[in-house]
């Protein structure tokens, strides 16, 4: 007897594996969306068919509106990263007397 698609095995990985796998992929979307000031709500485009990419890209390419008025890493006149000293100020390998 030929199954095809539908074997039964098929219909548990379909029926209990996908809920699975969706959930190991919006979780950390959710946390993302949170941290970057979107709605976490959107993180649940991750299981509609070419509206995943689309928000992927948008996520990776759009303005976040955590970071609006701020300049990006690197730019003249952005601290450092937290926790680290600017560059030249004594400390580290560098300063005098070490």
């Amino acid at each position: 007897m030929s199954y095809g698609f539908f074997h039964p095995w098929m219909l548990g990985f379909w029926g209990l594996g996908w809920p699975i796998m969706a959930a190991i992929a919006i979780i950390p979307f959710w946390r993302i969306c949170t941290r970057v000031g979107l709605s976490p709500w959107l993180s649940l485009l991750l299981v509609v068919p070419l509206a995943n990419l689309i928000f992927v890209y948008f996520l990776a390419f759009g303005e976040w509106p955590a970071w609006r008025g701020r300049a990006g890493p690197g730019a003249p006149g952005t601290p450092s990263a937290p926790g680290f000293p600017p560059p030249g100020s004594g400390s580290g390998p560098t300063a005098p007397g070490r």
